[in-house]
């Protein structure tokens, strides 16, 4: 049992991760002049994602950090989702 605690840790960790970087891609979008709605953040979080991928990409040849973050960030939060679960059974 003490496991999924620490699974469950790992996973609140990961999503304030995850909710802190869509924020900062959200202000990053904002300052270049973009469209986005705070309301529909949450929606439409993949979509502004992919706008700061392709803005940075035109801007610096790379794809910026920030999308690589909140990728790998909600990648481990299912990670972490998934093996609770396992080590629960």
């Amino acid at each position: 049992m003490e496991t999924v605690n620490i699974f469950i840790a790992l996973i609140i960790i990961c999503a304030v991760w995850h909710v802190t970087v869509t924020m900062i891609i959200y202000n990053s979008l904002q300052k270049r002049g973009r469209p986005v709605s705070f309301f529909w953040l949450r929606i439409l979080a993949p979509r502004y994602a992919y706008q700061y991928k392709e803005i940075t990409k035109t801007e610096t040849g790379r794809a910026g950090a920030l999308f690589y973050h909140w990728v790998i960030s909600i990648n481990l939060a299912l990670l972490f989702a998934v093996l609770a679960a396992i080590s629960a059974l």
